[in-house]
C-alpha cells in the first residue's frame, strides 16, 4: 500500500456496516435489523449550543437584516469583503468564539425571526376581541422523543423505567416546539402527541442467563402461572393477550416526566383499544396500525403514487383505526384547553382532528400546517375517502402550506370535490371563510452552525478534504424511498460521465442512503429501489472507475452528525433530485456548512423548498440531460458568482428561519381571526356524538325535509323518487317503537303517498304544514281548511305571466300553495324573472292577503303566513312530551317524574330556507334551562348542502347520501341498504369509525 493510500484510508469515513448485512438479505425491510435498529435521520440536539442565546427583542416587530446571524467567526463580514476565502476560521479554537458572535448578532440585529418581544399583555391590547389566553397546544403525530420501556423488576414497591431518546427526523418542527417553550416567545406552549411505538427493553435478569432458581421468578407463560391457594385471591384483571403491558402507574411516570420536561411540555396520547385497557394499565399490541392509513393512502397520494387497487378490507380497517386515532387526540386536547387557546395542527396524520376540535368548540382557534406536498385534485379524487379529509381540514381558521402551488391544489380540491368556492387566499366552508396560506418552513441556523462547526465535525471535515485532495466532491442524502429521486441522481451522473469525460476521475458522487420512516415504503418498494440503486451504482461503477478511482460511493446507513455535517462542509456541489417533496432540510443545511467553500446547490423543482430557494440551481430530476448540464455549469461557475449565489441563499436561510415561520404562522392566524366577522362556522356533524345520545336515548324525534334532504335536487321535480337504499333506512328506523319518524315536505300528499306511504310507521306533513298524516293512520288533516283560499286566483295569473316569458318554466298547484319553477328554463334568464316576479307579488297579493313568498331553490312559492314547518315542528315536540308526561301519571304519578319525562333525542335535518323555520323553533325548544322542552344537547338541527350559507341549524352535513348515511348508522343499516349482518358488513367506512369511537374498538364483524 503507497503512502498516500495509507493517509487516505486512515482518514476516510467508513461506517462499519452490520454484521448482519450479508445474511439478512433475504428478509424484508421491516424486519432487517440494519433498518430497524439505528434511527431515522442524523439527529441535531439542543445541547449543540455552546452558550444560551440572549432573548431577542420583539414578536410581531418585522426585521430587515435578519441574515446578520450567518457572519463568520472571522472579523471581516460577507457585506464588507465580498470574499468567501476570507470567511471562517474553522478550528477547536474558533468554535467558542463562532457561537459568540452569533449570539451577539441575534442580539443586535434582531434577527431571531420572532418580532418585537411583546408581552403577552401587549398583545391582547393589541387584539382585544380575540381574548387570548397565552396558551398554545400543538398537535402533531408523534412526540419528540423515542420511548423505551424496562418492566418493573417485581419486588414489591418498584416500578418500570423510561428511556427517552430524542426522535430523529422532523428537526425544524421539534426547534419550533423547542422555540416556542423557550423564555424568547410570549406563550404558554404544550405539545399533544402519541406515545410512538414503545419498544420493549429487557431487563438484565431475563437479558443474562437463567437465575438459579424460579422462586420468585414471574412466569414466563402466562398460562403456566399457579393458581393461587386463597380463593379469595383474584387474578389479575388484564388479559394475557401478546402485546406490550404497561401498568398505571408507568404510565403516570412517563406522564409526569414529559409533563415536566424542561425544553418541551407534552402531553401523550395513548393509543389503544377499550379492550386493551383497563383501570390498571394498557396493553399495546399491533402499534403500528395507527399510521397506517396515513402512510398507506394519503402520504403516497400526496405524493402523486397510487396503490394497487385492492378489495377495501384492509382500508375499512385502516380509516376506522386513523378515524378514532383522530378522536382520541380530540379528546387529550379538550381536556387541556380553556377558552383563548390557539391549537395548531400538524401534518397528514392528523386531518380529521380540526373539524372534531369544531365539533365540541365551535369557537375554538385552529391552525392546520401541512408539512408533506398536497396534490392537484385530480389525484385527490383517486382517495376513496377524499371528502372527509378535505371537510377534516376545513374545520380549522387558517390552513398552511409550503408552497404556492399546494395551496392553490387544496382550494381547488375544495371546489372541484366538495363544491366549496374558492380563491387564492381562502375557502368558503361552513357559513364562514378558511383561509389559505403560505408559510415555508425553515431551520433553526445558530443550531445547525454550531453543530456543524464542532471540533469533531471539523476534525472529520478535515479529514474527507485530505482523503479526496484533488477532486470534486458532490454529495447527497437521502432517506430510500421512491420520492427521494436517487435512482435520477446515480442516472443523472452517469449522464454526465458521459457527455463530460475530462471529470472523470476528477469528480466523487458520495451518496448517503437511510431507511425509510415510512412504513408503506418499507414493505413493498424499498427492496426494488434498493436493488435498483445498488445496480447504478455497480454499472457506473465498472464502466467509469479504476483501480484507484470509484466515481460513485455509496452508503446504504446511517452517519453520525458529525459526519453528515463535515460531508456538507467538504461538498463542492449539493445534488438534490427529488420527484415529490415538501420540505427538504438537507438544502437549507448544505447552504449553512458553505458559508467557506460556496459550492454550488442543485435542487428539483419538485421539492417543496424550491420555491423559496430561488438562487439555487433548479433541474427537472426526469430530464437526465439537463442534470448533467447543470453539474458542469457547477462545477465550472466562477468564483465570484458562486459567491453571490451563496450569499443570497445564506441571507434567506438565516432570515427565514424556523423562529420566523412559526411565528408568521401565528401572526396570520391571530390576523385572520382579529379580522373576522361575528360569525361561527357550522361544524360539521359529529357522528360519534349523535351516536352516543341516540343510544341513550329511550324516546325520539326525526324530522327530514325531502327534496334536497332525503333525495338530491333534480331539474324534473317528478324524477325526485327515493332510492331504495332510501326506504330501506327508513323503515328500519321507524321500525323501532322507540322512534317518531316524520317527513316534513313541501311535496303535496299525493306524491308523498305513492312514494313513501307504504312505511306505515312514518309520519308526513305535506305542503309545508298544510296536511298531517300520523303514523299508523291513513287520514290525512287539513290545516288550513278554515282559511280563504281566494288569493290563489290572483297569484295564478302572475305565475302564468312569467311563464309564459321565460321558455322551459312551470307551475305546480297545489292545495294550499302555488309553486312556480325555473329549474329546465335558462340560468340567468330565469332568476332574473324570479326576482321580478318576486317583487311584483309582495307589492299586490302579499298586501292583500295573509301570505307569503318565498324563492327557493330554482322556484317560488306562495303560501299562507300561518303555515309553516317551524310551526310542526313545534306542534310534534310539545305533543310528544305531553303523550310522555301523560304516560309517566299513570305509571307512577310522582309530579317530578312527570316534570321530567321529554324527548331525549331529536333530530331535524332540512336544506332550504323553509327548513330554517324548523331550526328556529327548535333553538328556542331547546333552550338554557329546565323548563325547555328539549335538553340542547339532545337536539340535533342539521342544514345541508351549500357551505357557504348561514343557518340556524347547529350542524353541517354536505349533500344527501351524508343524510341517509346517518340513518344508515343510527338503524344499523348497511350500505347496500339492507339490515342485519349483511348490512353491517357493507357499513360505509365513515359509519364504521363513528361506530368503532363509540365502542372504542372496531366490532366483530366489521373486518372483512
Amino acid at each position: 500500500m503507497t503512502q498516500g493510500q495509507q493517509q487516505q484510508q486512515q482518514h476516510r469515513i467508513v461506517i462499519p456496516r452490520p454484521e448482519a448485512s450479508r445474511t439478512e438479505s433475504s428478509l424484508p425491510g421491516h424486519l432487517r435489523p440494519s433498518v430497524i435498529n439505528v434511527p431515522v435521520t442524523p439527529g441535531i440536539s439542543r445541547e449543540a449550543y455552546e452558550e444560551q442565546l440572549t432573548t431577542g427583542p420583539g414578536y410581531f416587530e418585522r426585521r430587515t437584516d435578519e441574515h446578520d446571524i450567518a457572519r463568520s467567526p472571522g472579523t471581516v463580514g460577507l457585506e464588507e469583503t465580498g470574499s468567501v476565502d476570507r470567511q471562517l476560521a474553522v478550528g477547536a479554537d474558533a468554535g467558542k468564539d463562532f457561537m459568540r458572535r452569533l449570539s451577539t448578532a441575534v442580539t443586535d440585529s434582531g434577527a431571531a425571526a420572532i418580532g418585537s418581544q411583546d408581552s403577552l399583555s401587549d398583545i391582547r391590547h393589541r387584539f382585544p376581541n380575540l381574548s387570548l389566553s397565552g396558551n398554545i397546544i400543538s398537535a402533531t403525530f408523534t412526540i419528540p422523543h423515542l420511548l423505551k420501556y424496562t418492566k418493573a423488576s417485581g419486588e414489591k414497591g418498584t416500578t418500570g423505567s423510561w428511556d427517552l431518546k430524542p426522535r430523529r427526523g422532523q428537526s425544524a418542527l421539534f426547534d419550533s416546539f423547542s422555540y416556542l417553550s423557550s423564555d424568547d416567545a410570549p406563550w404558554n406552549h404544550t405539545v399533544v402527541a402519541w406515545t410512538g411505538e414503545i419498544e420493549e427493553v429487557k431487563s438484565a435478569q431475563h437479558a443474562g442467563k437463567a437465575p438459579a432458581t424460579t422462586v420468585g421468578q414471574p412466569s414466563l407463560n402466562p398460562l403456566s402461572r399457579p393458581v393461587p391457594i386463597d380463593g379469595s385471591v383474584t387474578p389479575p384483571a388484564h388479559p394475557t393477550a401478546d402485546g406490550l403491558w404497561i401498568p398505571k402507574e408507568d404510565m403516570h411516570l412517563l406522564e409526569h416526566d414529559l409533563s415536566h420536561n424542561r425544553k418541551i411540555k407534552t402531553v401523550p396520547v395513548w393509543l389503544a383499544d377499550d379492550i386493551e385497557g383497563h383501570d390498571d394499565g394498557i396493553r399495546l399490541k399491533d402499534q403500528a396500525r395507527w399510521r397506517r392509513y396515513a402512510e398507506h393512502s394519503l402520504y403516497t397520494l400526496f405524493h402523486y403514487k397510487q396503490n394497487e387497487p385492492a378489495d377495501g378490507r384492509a382500508e375499512r380497517i385502516q380509516w376506522a383505526d386513523y378515524y378514532r386515532m383522530n378522536q382520541k387526540f380530540a379528546n387529550k386536547i379538550l381536556e387541556n384547553y380553556k377558552p383563548g387557546d390557539i391549537v395548531i395542527v400538524h401534518d397528514y396524520n392528523l386531518m380529521l382532528l380540526p373539524s372534531m376540535l369544531r365539533q365540541r368548540a365551535p369557537h375554538m382557534y385552529i391552525a392546520f400546517f401541512l408539512h408533506s406536498p398536497f396534490p392537484s385534485s385530480e389525484f385527490l379524487r383517486c382517495l376513496p375517502r377524499r371528502k372527509e379529509v378535505l371537510e377534516g381540514v376545513l374545520g380549522s381558521n387558517l390552513v398552511g402550506f409550503q408552497s404556492y402551488s399546494y395551496s392553490r391544489h387544496f382550494a381547488s380540491c375544495c371546489t372541484r370535490v366538495l363544491g366549496f368556492p374558492s380563491d387564492t387566499t381562502g375557502v368558503e366552508a361552513y357559513g364562514t371563510r378558511v383561509e389559505v396560506g403560505v408559510f415555508p418552513i425553515g431551520i433553526d441556523a445558530i443550531k445547525v452552525a454550531a453543530a456543524a462547526w464542532k471540533p469533531s465535525a471539523t476534525a472529520k471535515y478535515e479529514g474527507l478534504k485530505k482523503m479526496y485532495a484533488g477532486k470534486k466532491l458532490i454529495v447527497g442524502r437521502d432517506k430510500l424511498d421512491s420520492v427521494r429521486g436517487v435512482p435520477q441522481k446515480l442516472m443523472a451522473f452517469e449522464r454526465f460521465l458521459e457527455l463530460y469525460p475530462e471529470w472523470r476521475e476528477k469528480v466523487v458522487l458520495i451518496q448517503v442512503t437511510s431507511p425509510t420512516n415510512i412504513e408503506e415504503e418499507k414493505e413493498d418498494s424499498e427492496n426494488k429501489i434498493s436493488s435498483r440503486v445498488n445496480e447504478l451504482v455497480m454499472k457506473i461503477n465498472g464502466m467509469y472507475g479504476s483501480l484507484g478511482d470509484t466515481p460513485v460511493q455509496h452508503y446504504p446507513q446511517y452517519i453520525s452528525q458529525d459526519e453528515y455535517f463535515a460531508l456538507l462542509r467538504a461538498a463542492d456541489i449539493g445534488l438534490i433530485t427529488s420527484v415529490r417533496d415538501g420540505m427538504n432540510t438537507t438544502s437549507m443545511e448544505y447552504i449553512i456548512c458553505q458559508r467557506d467553500n460556496a459550492g454550488p446547490l442543485i435542487l428539483s423543482e419538485f421539492s417543496g423548498t424550491a420555491g423559496s430557494l430561488k438562487d439555487a440551481i433548479h433541474i427537472n430530476p426526469w430530464d437526465l440531460t439537463d442534470v448533467a448540464k447543470q453539474i458542469n455549469n457547477a462545477l465550472t461557475m466562477s468564483q465570484e458568482r458562486r459567491q453571490s449565489i451563496e450569499k443570497s441563499l445564506l441571507e434567506h436561510v438565516t432570515n427565514k428561519n424556523v423562529q420566523f415561520w412559526i411565528t408568521g404562522l401565528l401572526r396570520r392566524l391571530i390576523s385572520v381571526l382579529a379580522n373576522r366577522k361575528d360569525i361561527i362556522a357550522t361544524p360539521l356533524l359529529d357522528r360519534a356524538t349523535m351516536l352516543r345520545k341516540y343510544r341513550a336515548a329511550n324516546k325520539r324525534l326525526f324530522m327530514f325535509d325531502y327534496d334536497g334532504t332525503l333525495t338530491p335536487i333534480v331539474r324534473e321535480p317528478s324524477a325526485a323518487i327515493p332510492s331504495e337504499r332510501v326506504i330501506n333506512s327508513l323503515k328500519a328506523l321507524a321500525a323501532d317503537p322507540r322512534n317518531a319518524v316524520w317527513i316534513i315536505s313541501g311535496r303535496d300528499q299525493e306524491f308523498l303517498q305513492q312514494h313513501l306511504g307504504h312505511i306505515t310507521e312514518l309520519g308526513f306533513s305535506a305542503e309545508h304544514g298544510s296536511f298531517m298524516r300520523h303514523p299508523g293512520s291513513t287520514e290525512w288533516e287539513n290545516l288550513a281548511e278554515k282559511f280563504d283560499m281566494g288569493w290563489q286566483a290572483e297569484v295564478l295569473e302572475v305565475f302564468q305571466k312569467y311563464t309564459d316569458k321565460t321558455p322551459g318554466s312551470f307551475i305546480e298547484r297545489k292545495r294550499c300553495a302555488l309553486t312556480w319553477h325555473y329549474r329546465l328554463a335558462d340560468p340567468e334568464q330565469g332568476l332574473h324573472m324570479a326576482r321580478d316576479c318576486q317583487k311584483e307579488l309582495e307589492t299586490t297579493v302579499g298586501r292583500k292577503w295573509d301570505v307569503e313568498v318565498m324563492a327557493g331553490k330554482a322556484n317560488l312559492e306562495v303560501r299562507p303566513t300561518f303555515i309553516n314547518k317551524g310551526e310542526i315542528a313545534k306542534r310534534l315536540v310539545t305533543e310528544y312530551n305531553a303523550e310522555l308526561k301523560a304516560l309517566a301519571a299513570k305509571s307512577s304519578g310522582s309530579p317530578d317524574k312527570v316534570a321530567s319525562e321529554k324527548l331525549e333525542f331529536v333530530l331535524c335535518m332540512g336544506d332550504d330556507f323553509t327548513d330554517e323555520d324548523m331550526f328556529r323553533s327548535l333553538n328556542v325548544l331547546s333552550g338554557p334551562g329546565e323548563d325547555a322542552e328539549i335538553k340542547p344537547e339532545n337536539c340535533f338541527t342539521v342544514t345541508v348542502g351549500a357551505s357557504t350559507k348561514v343557518t340556524l341549524a347547529r350542524w353541517h352535513l354536505l349533500e344527501p347520501e351524508d343524510v341517509i348515511e346517518c340513518v344508515a348508522l343510527l338503524a344499523g343499516v348497511g350500505g347496500a341498504g339492507a339490515g342485519g349482518v349483511g348490512g353491517a358488513l357493507s357499513m360505509g367506512e365513515v359509519n364504521l369509525g363513528a361506530l368503532s369511537t363509540v365502542e372504542d374498538h372496531i366490532p366483530d364483524g366489521h373486518t372483512n
